[in-house]
């Protein structure tokens, strides 16, 4: 704890033998994320310093870390409660590369760049060696301008926007001097940090910033409601979508064109809430968990929760994942 009655911790491998220095970070971060290391990288040094700072009810980190690759599981999210929306500032960097897997859509994104994250949702980070700050907030936080938080996961906000160059400078500004302000003050200055960046992300995805976009997050939220309301329905498509609600084909396009269009994202959902049912109702034959969440046959859930999760439910159930990926686990 500061004197100004900031919680502060700080986390430094550098003291530990190599070979044990990303093995500490995994077990640091380990309740919220996996880290998927080779081999290689097991054997060699590896470089992670991090202050965070826990200010009321927000959480900012100031890190650098070497190059790892790290993953929020769709196994870990249905068995933890970590939840909120977490923003990655990069102040340096290049290349990074954000895949959201059940959407199968990669984003590379670079230093100077803001990436969004739902911890409710499945995501692979490849960071290469670099400072970031990290900024999680409740998701509550955003239904000013995302009525449905999940729908921030994965957007990023590009260096080259005057918005993002002053949210990257505002928050570099703020981990320097955190330990040097009043607690109000310094609450009061990320509360004002969230709120840039909200605002940010809500014209990056045409939600807010004129009377058009007003319109938009109308059918945006009226929309998101009527397919969480009839998730459960075999029914429910986007066909049944356009004619329930009198929307065009265009319109429902740009509205869930970062969800990779509206049959991925009603598919999105039915295998995020069959990955719960199958933890939860652990004796509820998978067909059935299958059947109860929309999907027509055991054989085409089975499948789409593969392609999605890169596992099948009998191994998210047993919580048996390999990464095919990785050399080492």
């Amino acid at each position: 704890m500061l004197a100004n009655g900031i919680a502060y911790n700080r986390f430094d491998v550098s003291g530990l033998p190599p070979q044990q220095q990303l093995l500490a970070y995994w077990e640091q971060l380990g309740h919220i994320i996996e880290v998927v290391p080779s081999r290689e990288q097991v054997r060699q040094s590896f470089i992670c310093i991090n202050n965070r700072y826990d200010i009321g009810e927000f959480r900012i980190s100031d890190t650098y870390t070497d190059h790892v690759v790290i993953e929020r599981t769709v196994a870990r999210i249905s068995r933890d409660n970590v939840r909120g929306i977490g923003f990655t500032i990069f102040l340096d960097g290049a290349a990074h590369l954000a895949t959201t897997l059940a959407r199968k859509r990669e984003y590379p994104v670079c230093g100077g760049s803001v990436l969004a994250t739902d911890f409710e949702q499945p995501i692979r980070l490849q960071r290469q060696a670099c400072r970031y700050i990290t900024l999680v907030v409740p998701a509550n936080l955003l239904r000013h301008v995302f009525s449905d938080p999940w729908a921030i996961h994965g957007r990023a906000l590009e260096p080259s926007r005057p918005a993002t160059r002053l949210i990257v400078e505002r928050a570099r500004t703020l981990v320097e001097n955190l330990r040097y302000m009043p607690f109000e003050d310094a609450h009061r200055r990320l509360a004002g940090l969230i709120e840039l960046i909200a605002d940010a992300f809500g014209e990056e995805a045409g939600l807010s910033g004129s009377k058009r976009a007003v319109g938009r997050a109308l059918m945006f939220e009226y929309t998101r409601r009527y397919v969480r309301a009839n998730l459960h329905g075999y029914e429910l498509s986007p066909d049944s979508v356009v004619e329930s609600l009198g929307l065009s084909r265009s319109t429902i396009y740009r509205l869930f064109e970062h969800e990779g269009g509206l049959g991925a994202f009603i598919r999105h959902l039915r295998l995020r809430a069959a990955a719960d049912e199958l933890v939860r109702f652990p004796n509820v034959p998978i067909k059935d968990v299958g059947y109860s969440v929309g999907f027509k046959s055991a054989s085409d859930f089975t499948r789409a929760f593969r392609r999605a999760y890169e596992m099948t439910p009998q191994e998210m159930r047993l919580n048996d994942y390999r990464y095919p990926h990785a050399e080492w686990r």
